[in-house]
């Protein structure tokens, strides 16, 4: 490894050598993910892979566009970023995902799936456009990301183009592929690739059918051979089908075997299909021999065993993992929805209960929230499990598909808010100015493992709307219990039992203090309110806090609050703009009642720890506190300044004193005015 600094470095190595250096890789890459964590499994798979990619195309010349991208730690190292792992997904360190201000190779920051081949489209036509014919586009996507339907949209318009270069290497790495096939079926491919071959096939074709009399038989009964041969010989004629060349399945831990059927892709100049078997987790045991992940994604973890140095929490993921199986037991008709993602949103022990009602639909979004909406139709009650970030992709579903034909669709968005070392594209803080723009929508953000309980069983007892959950990523807090929970009743407040609309009051002024600020805590932020209220109790001002529960729409309860108190705040883990807080300020727009909105800029924040992102971003209990002690002050003075220039002025004349005598009194200066 201390060798290699650029992909040039690759090409002098001989067949040992490269051997040697795959064996090197997987070591730097346990010890170091093993710190802090990281996407350990999908790289260990393609280090063979990406040392063939990088001794065949002429990266940044060639691009190389990783899928996904969570597989790029090994093209980091061999294009000269080795030694910055020590800061891998760490503020201002390594980013785990490919970034275009790292290097001149990372031509994507693409950490959603599907979308390499749409990439590698738009840049192959933009060469060809351009005349730079040299050039070949390289897209590495996996098995798992062709079940998202943005790939196939993709391979649709690739296919067409017959004259533009572009190599779609298909990683397979899936544990129910077949072993590698031998001689024939790489052998046809190879001949197919071959220009030759397609100019003798061209002529074979306008020919034969003209000889007398046998000619159109004899071609017919050879095409059909050669078709027969191809669908025995070749797992994948789908791809063919579509009108893409076809070379594999390669195994993709033989370096030369991949080398040789990418120089053949290369050689082809326009889009080939190369389909690489691979295994997750190759050449470290502990990944190998873990039946659910093969270590996709572990936290730190001993390198000599794979275990994690940190004891289990109790985590948001599992407390709604084990309250959904609950829910199933208690009824049938709730059915469960994820996007390749069962086990990271907690619906492990669903699955396990009622396999026949839990439904992974792959990589596709937009498929599971449409699919969810018909099976509202006929009768059931589904509950769609995301990360919040992914949301974004299947919104127009949400809106159109669930919300305008009033559907009880349940989605739960785990990692809400700042979600940390992944970055910008996973920080879900999208998801609550989304869901704002929904009619009918219903969204609620749990401040605990209680509320969240709670509110799982309100969301799937609405039947004629969406209702949203959403919660960040990590362990749960100490519960929070509400002073009282309230609901809107002919314009006054009266005491709840829970249901959309309630509000739980959790702090409220002592006694002696005014009723200066009502501050809107937004799902996880309760335990920091509560605080920040303590800290402005000290200095004498009055705070209630409340958690609105179910956030959207807002609850007309906070607006009879909010008539109560002299400024409202709101703090919430999303966006400020179309968020929350927003909606609250809409609300109250008409009330003299100013609103403050705390929640995270409209920005892509970079990775870092969530504490950090906060502190940064002074969404602390200490900054809250400070803020609000700052605009009391500054809505004190600026009343006062009001007041003074309201006051009456006394127009009456001065007596002023002559020039040259003793001034006469003035009232006011006297003190009689």
């Amino acid at each position: 490894m201390s060798r290699i600094s650029s992909p040039a470095d690759l090409r002098a190595l001989d067949r040992e050598s490269l051997n040697e250096l795959a064996s090197e890789i997987r070591a730097f890459l346990v010890q170091q993910t093993s710190r802090r964590g990281g996407h350990l499994g999908p790289n260990l798979g393609v280090v063979e892979l990406t040392l063939a990619l990088h001794r065949v195309f002429d990266s940044p010349g060639d691009p190389i566009i990783f899928d996904t991208g969570h597989q790029s730690y090994v093209h980091k190292i061999v294009t000269g970023r080795a030694g910055d792992f020590d800061r891998l997904r760490t503020r201002n360190g390594l980013s785990g995902y490919p970034s275009r201000a790292e290097s001149v190779h990372d031509w994507v920051e693409n950490s959603h799936a599907t979308t390499s081949l749409s990439y590698a489209d738009g840049l192959a036509k933009a060469f060809a456009l351009r005349g730079e014919h040299n050039r070949t586009v390289v897209a590495v996507i996996g098995d798992g990301a062709l079940t998202g339907g943005m790939a196939w949209e993709a391979l649709n318009n690739i296919a067409a183009a017959k004259d533009r270069p572009l190599v779609v290497v298909l990683n397979d790495n899936g544990r129910s592929y077949a072993p590698t096939t031998g001689g024939m079926a790489q052998r046809m491919a190879a001949l197919r690739l071959k220009p030759g071959y397609e100019r003798l096939l061209g002529q074979v074709k306008s020919r034969l059918p003209m000889a007398p009399v046998i000619g159109r038989p004899l071609y017919s009964a050879l095409h059909a051979v050669k078709s027969a041969v191809k669908d025995w010989f070749i797992p994948q004629s789908l791809f063919q089908d579509l009108g893409l060349k076809y070379l594999g399945p390669i195994d993709g831990h033989d370096t030369a075997a991949l080398e040789e059927a990418l120089h053949s892709a290369k050689g082809y100049r326009g889009p080939v299909l190369v389909h690489c078997l691979t295994r997750k987790g190759e050449g470290y045991s502990p990944a190998e021999n873990d039946d659910a992940e093969q270590m996709h994604s572990p936290p730190a973890f001993d390198p000599d065993t794979g275990l994690p140095i940190a004891a289990p929490t109790k985590t948001w993921t599992s407390v709604f993992g084990r309250k959904l199986a609950t829910i199933g037991a208690e009824r049938d008709d709730v059915v469960a929805i994820t996007a390749a993602m069962s086990g990271p949103t907690g619906l492990g022990p669903f699955a396990e209960a009622f396999p026949d009602r839990m439904y992974d639909v792959g990589i596709a979004e937009q498929h599971a929230l449409t699919s969810a909406a018909g099976l509202a139709m006929g009768g059931m009650h589904p509950v769609v499990a995301l990360y919040a970030t992914f949301l974004n992709r299947a919104f127009d579903q949400l809106l159109m598909d669930c919300a305008l034909h009033k559907l009880g669709v349940t989605v739960v968005l785990d990692r809400a808010g700042v979600t940390g070392e992944d970055g910008p594209s996973h920080h879900g803080m999208w998801d609550m100015s989304l869901a704002a723009l929904v009619p009918g929508l219903a969204l609620a953000a749990p401040r605990d493992a209680a509320t969240l309980v709670q509110e799982l069983d309100e969301a799937v007892a609405v039947d004629n709307a969406p209702t949203v959950l959403r919660y960040p990523k990590g362990a749960v807090p100490q519960d929070i219990q509400q002073l009282r929970r309230v609901v809107a009743h002919d314009g006054r407040l009266v005491p709840a039992a829970g249901g959309i609309g309630a509000v739980d009051v959790l702090a409220e002024p002592g006694a002696g203090h005014d009723h200066d600020v009502l501050l809107v805590a937004v799902g996880a932020f309760g335990a920091l309110s509560v605080e920040a209220a303590s800290r402005l109790a000290d200095q004498g001002i009055g705070v209630t806090v409340v958690d609105p529960r179910w956030a959207l729409p807002v609850p007309a309860a906070l607006r009879l609050l909010a008539i109560e108190h002299k400024m409202v705040v709101t703090i919430e883990d999303g966006g400020r703009s179309g968020g929350v807080g927003a909606s609250v300020a809409d609300t109250l727009a008409d009330l003299d009642v100013p609103v403050t909105v705390l929640a995270l800029p409209q920005e892509f924040l970079e990775p870092a720890s969530r504490g950090d992102l906060l502190q940064d971003l002074g969404l602390t209990a200490k900054d809250v506190a400070r803020g609000i002690t700052e605009r009391i002050a500054e809505r004190a003075t600026a009343d006062a300044r009001n007041r003074s220039a309201a006051a009456p002025v006394d127009t009456a004349p001065v007596n002023r004193a002559p020039l040259n005598g003793t001034p006469t009194k003035d009232k006011r200066t006297a003190g009689e005015g």
